[in-house]
């Protein structure tokens, strides 16, 4: 799968995270991107990730939704989402930035003002599988760019490798 960086999204602490041209992107997240809570971030949350296309599902259902709104880092767009698994890897642009897939990133309460009646649920891997967002830890660190291609591939199970080889 291909896509491509539509937006790059930082923030001191809190939400909406903001649009920048570019950011550099080391083991636990985007230089100039803080954290309100403990419950975000680490090197196995380091970057949160969301697609552009959920962003307009979520808004035709009359939710407020931007890049940036849910604190995702990179917006994305042209991946598909319900595609995508723990372990999957993103190569960025072309200083190296490589992320790991590592798990979704539940809803957050102060997520709630973006949604009618609070319904963060909208963005649950539980209710919307194609709407949740992503975490990812980095395997290589680099700068990324508004505009950088994204290229996805899943890791070849050493099972699968094994009986390739046989």
């Amino acid at each position: 799968m291909r896509g491509r960086v539509v937006s790059v999204n930082v923030s001191p602490g809190g939400l909406p995270k903001l649009p920048v041209g570019s950011a550099w992107v080391g083991t636990l997240g985007l230089d100039a991107d803080g954290h309100e809570s403990s419950i975000h971030g680490g090197e196995r949350a380091a970057v949160c990730l969301y697609a552009v296309e959920a962003l307009a599902r979520v808004a035709a259902d009359g939710h407020e939704a931007f890049p940036g709104a849910y604190g995702e880092n990179l917006t994305l767009e042209g991946i598909d989402w319900g595609r995508l698994a723990a372990g999957d890897r993103l190569s960025i642009g072309s200083d190296g930035l490589e992320l790991e897939l590592t798990q979704n990133a539940a809803p957050c309460a102060k997520q709630a003002r973006w949604f009618i009646d609070d319904a963060i649920e909208r963005i649950s891997v539980k209710h919307y599988p194609d709407d949740a967002r992503w975490y990812a830890l980095v395997l290589a660190e680099g700068r990324v760019e508004v505009g950088d291609a994204v290229e996805v591939s899943r890791p070849v199970e050493p099972a699968a490798d094994a009986a390739l080889t046989a």
